[in-house]
């Protein structure tokens, strides 16, 4: 048994590893929130902190061997907060660090995930000349979960519309393929790999399914009994913004001010099309080679399960 550290896990992707672990009963879990604790949680030590202060955050992690951060910063992408903590656990001598990935192998096209790109920077620079601190990239592409949309399929994940339209057979399009995980399969990952004894790899893909869009198309028709609509948006169009479509989805997130949804949907739909015309949904399977006997969730026995007797 090992100490483990959440940063920021209170919420979606957090929680359903918190969940997990707790069920295992094999760790020690300590909850770092910036809140006070709502209600004493069965099996988890909450500490709050204050992100800006490195020195509490050091003195938080004392004995922790495993960070897992689900820090967001989307506001600020030279993201100082995560660095805090990052900093924090070289102190405290934390022997493993996992930052806020949990989605996309690449980040360019989508301006909002540019922290993530900062922190890849400032991991490689700390282990430049020798091993200060191992830390793997969790990246599982996108959650299949979204794609019960509006059904709710698993217990914390919150849903959200996605460009790719089961309830109503519709999807906007571009070239490429992209990597779907479920966030169950995540979670048992994770849980996996906190007790995976050789060290962790830089890069961690999870590779649950790989659909190219037609194949996603095709398995939409085959589950929902109907013919798709299909839009295929132009990408220089989506470079400037100019694209149209009959329709487009509403991105809901925690993240994301309710009073800046509608704003903000469109010009992140445009940039998710983009990634994935980019081929940053997809994703390298490292996870999938060091856990052999774990078998991932297929995406068609999971949505014709999801979908079945819903209208």
């Amino acid at each position: 048994m090992v100490k483990i550290a959440f940063a920021g896990g209170s919420g979606n992707v957090g929680s359903e590893i918190i969940d997990v672990l707790v069920a295992t009963q094999k760790h020690e879990i300590v909850l770092l929130s910036r809140k006070e604790a709502p209600v004493a949680t069965q099996g988890i030590t909450w500490v709050q902190v204050d992100y800006q202060d490195q020195a509490q955050l050091t003195k938080a992690l004392n004995g922790v061997h495993t960070v897992l951060s689900f820090i967001s910063e989307q506001d600020d992408p030279s993201s100082p907060l995560q660095k805090n903590l990052i900093n924090a656990a070289v102190q405290a001598g934390v022997k493993r660090f996992a930052p806020n990935e949990w989605a996309s192998s690449g980040t360019d096209q989508m301006g909002w995930y540019a922290y993530k790109g900062e922190i890849r920077r400032y991991l490689q620079q700390l282990n430049d000349k020798e091993k200060v601190l191992e830390y793997t990239l969790f990246q599982p592409g996108l959650f299949l979960n979204y794609l019960t949309y509006p059904y709710k399929s698993t217990k914390h994940l919150q849903n959200t519309e996605t460009p790719f339209d089961f309830e109503q057979c519709r999807h906007l399009v571009v070239d490429g393929s992209i990597t779907f995980t479920t966030v169950e399969d995540l979670a048992q990952v994770v849980a996996r790999a906190l007790d995976f004894e050789s060290e962790w790899p830089v890069v961690g893909g999870i590779s649950g399914n790989e659909l190219s869009m037609e194949e996603l198309v095709a398995l939409s028709e085959k589950i929902r009994g109907k013919s798709a609509k299909v839009e295929k948006i132009p990408v220089e169009e989506l470079k400037d913004g100019s694209w149209k479509s009959s329709w487009s989805p509403k991105i809901e997130h925690p993240s994301i001010p309710a009073d800046q949804v509608d704003q903000l949907s469109k010009f992140m739909v445009g940039s998710i099309l983009l990634g994935v015309s980019a081929g940053e949904f997809v994703c390298s399977d490292e996870w999938n080679q060091l856990l052999p006997d774990l078998e991932f969730t297929q995406a068609e026995e999971y949505l014709t399960k999801a979908w079945k007797d819903k209208p």
